[in-house]
C-alpha cells in the first residue's frame, strides 16, 4: 500500500490526451488535455489501460515533485468512478522482477532504429527526474537513468535529437530504448548501459 493516503490530496481533473509507455511496453504515465504529465507505476498498467482510454475524463490524486511540472499519481479515478489505488506491485510481480533483468523482454518484438526528430517535451519519473522525451512524430524515447545527467540543456523542446536503439510498437506508437544519442546522427555518442 502506498504510504500517502489519496483521500487527503487535492484532486486534479482533466481528460487523457495519450498514454506514455516505458521501453518494456508498459503504460507508466499519461499526458492530460490540460498539458500536465502524470506518472504512475508500471504495475498499474493493465488496470489503467482496461479502465481508461484516450479522451476519457480522469481524476488524479498525487504529489507534485519540485523538479518538474508533473504529478506522481497515488490513485487514478475513471469517469465512471472506478478508483485505481497504488497498493504496490503484487507479490508475484515482485519475485518475477528480481528474476528478470533488463533485456529479458521478448526480443522478437524489437527492431533496431536510427532516427532524427524534434523533441516535443521531456518525460519524467515519479520524483521529477528526466527519463525520456516525446518526439514530434509521437515516438517516445527512453534513456537509462544516468544518461541524461548534465544533458538537460540539450534535451529541450524544439531541439533536434538523433537516437539509435531498439524500438517496440505499443498502442499505435513506438517506444525507443536509446543506446546512443546526440544532436545529429553524425554526433551520436553511445550510452553505457551498466553505469
Amino acid at each position: 500500500m502506498h504510504w500517502i493516503d489519496p483521500d487527503f490530496l487535492s484532486p486534479l481533473k482533466s481528460k487523457v490526451a495519450r498514454f506514455l509507455f516505458n521501453h518494456k511496453g508498459d503504460a507508466e504515465g499519461m499526458l492530460l488535455a490540460n498539458g500536465t504529465e502524470a506518472h504512475f507505476r508500471p504495475h498499474l498498467s493493465k488496470k489503467v489501460l482496461k479502465s481508461i482510454a484516450p479522451g476519457d475524463a480522469v481524476t488524479l490524486y498525487g504529489v507534485k515533485p519540485r523538479a518538474a511540472d508533473m504529478i506522481a499519481c497515488v490513485a487514478i479515478e475513471s469517469a465512471d468512478g472506478e478508483r485505481i489505488d497504488d497498493t504496490g506491485p503484487p507479490a508475484k510481480a515482485k519475485k518475477e522482477s528480481h528474476a528478470k533483468k533488463s533485456g529479458d523482454a521478448d526480443d522478437a518484438s524489437l527492431t533496431r532504429v536510427e532516427i532524427e526528430d524534434t523533441i516535443e517535451r521531456r518525460l519524467h519519473g515519479p520524483k521529477g527526474e528526466m527519463r525520456g522525451v516525446l518526439l514530434s512524430s509521437g515516438r517516445i524515447v527512453r534513456f537509462p537513468p544516468h544518461a541524461v545527467d548534465g544533458a538537460r540543456m540539450t534535451l529541450t523542446p524544439g531541439a533536434i535529437l538523433a537516437v539509435r536503439g531498439e524500438a517496440r510498437a505499443v498502442s499505435g506508437t513506438e517506444v525507443i530504448e536509446a543506446r546512443a544519442w546526440g544532436e545529429s546522427k553524425a554526433h551520436m555518442r553511445p550510452l553505457d548501459p551498466k553505469r
